[in-house]
């Protein structure tokens, strides 16, 4: 029997996920219903050279435990093993991105000169909207220059009920974080 990505959806208090595992990592925790879906699980599919399954594993349960925990405001760091998709520049985007302390935020220009690269920002910006692993990896904490709410794949709707949760809008001061 071929492997498979073992995948479930899961509903949370702003959309609902699709939460994938593949031999014991988490490599999906994405929106089910955002606009590069299609693009987002060929990408994994053909890297990983399988196909999804519905199903369960320890990963989607702790995820999903985690991500519970998260809402309830009972956890700011998720300790789950990952599995970046991706090409080298995305994942050293994406690793940057999980240093943004929970209730922070930083600009993509901000984002952009920490990985050195300043003048690659909308590189950077395409990385983090490639981000397969959301709230998990907090692409959502990234913002436009001067506190501007800006794409996410979820939905500005929940790009703002994150940073609500995480208490971090307007707070101009932790606009530098990166």
């Amino acid at each position: 029997m071929a492997l498979s990505i073992i995948i479930k959806y899961h509903h949370t208090p702003v959309g609902e996920l699709i939460i994938g595992s593949h031999l014991n990592q988490l490599c999906l925790c994405d929106w089910r219903y955002r606009t590069m879906r299609a693009k987002i699980d060929k990408r994994i599919q053909t890297a990983l050279g399988c196909t999804y399954a519905t199903g369960d594993s320890a990963v989607i349960h702790n995820t999903v435990l985690q991500l519970e925990q998260y809402f309830a405001r009972q956890r700011k760091q998720f300790e789950l093993p990952l599995h970046f998709v991706g090409t080298d520049f995305q994942q050293k985007v994406w690793h940057q991105l999980i240093k943004i302390p929970y209730g922070h935020t930083c600009s993509y220009l901000d984002l952009s000169r920490t990985l050195g690269k300043e003048k690659a920002i909308r590189a950077v910006a395409a990385a983090n909207g490639a981000n397969a692993l959301s709230i998990i990896v907090p692409c959502h904490r990234v913002i436009g220059s001067k506190g501007k709410m800006v794409g996410y794949a979820g939905g500005l709707f929940a790009k703002r009920k994150l940073l609500l949760l995480e208490n971090s809008l307007n707070i101009p001061t932790q606009l530098s974080f990166c």
